[in-house]
């Protein structure tokens, strides 16, 4: 046992029944190893309707990441916690040990919105652990192509700056226009900065929507290419099929920031009760439950929101719900459901 250790089991013993994170939280709230948490020290815009937000973690939240993964974020906004998930952009262990995500505002997105144009330096967040498989393998590969679109830029801003060691990268980015490309002047830079880095930028404003015909125009050798392509599912179900039907699926790593929705598959909507909290929501056929519950100002587990982690998980009461992945129907009472990825079929109770 190492004097750290030593030392919190004596405090312990002294502040019985409550634990020392109890009072070290209202010294300094980075300091409580309970409730990992972090403080925004700037938030710097990107384009006009994106920021990248700096974070100094406190003593509970690991800080070695793999570029590549995200963060689970707690922000309150007029009381209510909204936990959202975003891609750290900057390298693992910083010698300030902060780190940064860039938050792109999209429409109707209340919590990405509030953390790009109202969010202020000094402001505290939950934290939870790293996560996420969208990352590099060792040793790196000898060819690599990225594929992104819009802020499917993030995890891999995260792993060109982390690995400056790599060689062979073609690099193919969409975006509405010049002014629309997070961190563009910086991967310009990169472009007569780093040996072997090749960008294409396309503009939707200049030359209409990309078609993934040009990839053979572009990158020639595609298909013998390591791949990671993150943005919108239009792009990637479209990359996912040209893979497959070149008989390589295996050299394609997608990141899907929301799940895949199955065509038709939506519920008839009703009154999501959620028993734990008494509070109420009316959702529509496609509305996920999370999402219902949490603009009631219902507190609600959740992790990735995609159906992934099975962090976003109750157990149903009454009522039926579909998953709108899949279209299946699920009304078996006590079962437990995914909440992220699941709408109401009518009036359901779950044990939320």
């Amino acid at each position: 046992m190492n004097l750290l250790e030593r030392t919190a089991r004596a405090a312990t013993a002294v502040t019985t029944p409550l634990l020392p994170d109890d009072y070290l939280q209202y010294v300094n709230p980075l300091w409580s190893t309970r409730e990992p948490r972090g403080r925004i020290e700037a938030v710097l815009p990107e384009t006009p309707d994106s920021a990248t937000i700096w974070i100094r973690p406190g003593l509970g939240w690991a800080r070695q990441h793999v570029p590549g993964q995200y963060v689970r974020m707690g922000i309150d906004i007029d009381g209510v916690r909204h936990w959202r998930t975003y891609s750290i952009t900057s390298v693992p262990r910083r010698d300030d040990g902060r780190f940064s995500i860039c938050v792109k505002a999209i429409p109707d997105g209340f919590v990405s919105a509030h953390l790009v144009r109202e969010t202020r330096a000094g402001t505290m967040v939950r934290l939870a652990p790293p996560a996420g498989d969208f990352t590099l393998p060792e040793p790196l590969p000898t060819k690599t192509l990225f594929v992104t679109a819009g802020s499917g830029i993030t995890p891999v801003m995260g792993m060109l700056r982390a690995h400056v060691n790599l060689q062979d990268v073609v690099h193919v980015h969409l975006a509405r226009n010049a002014w629309d490309v997070i961190f563009g002047a910086e991967l310009r830079r990169r472009t007569h900065q780093v040996a072997g880095y090749v960008l294409h930028e396309h503009h939707d404003d200049r030359e209409g929507r990309f078609d993934l015909g040009r990839l053979d125009e572009l990158v020639p050798d595609w298909r013998d290419r390591e791949s990671w392509a993150c943005g919108p599912a239009g792009l990637l179900d479209g990359l996912a099929e040209r893979f497959a039907a070149a008989r390589v699926p295996e050299r394609l790593h997608i990141e899907r920031f929301r799940p895949v929705v199955a065509a038709g598959a939506t519920g008839a909507g009703g009154t999501i009760t959620f028993q734990a909290s008494g509070k109420t929501a009316d959702a529509g056929g496609a509305t996920p439950i999370l999402v219902a519950g949490e603009d009631a100002g219902a507190l609600l587990p959740n992790g990735c929101r995609m159906g992934i982690c099975h962090t976003c998980v109750g157990r149903l009461c009454s009522g039926a719900v579909i998953d709108l992945r899949t279209g299946e129907l699920h009304d078996d009472e006590g079962e437990l459901v995914q909440t992220c990825v699941s709408a109401p079929a009518g009036d359901v109770v779950i044990d939320l």
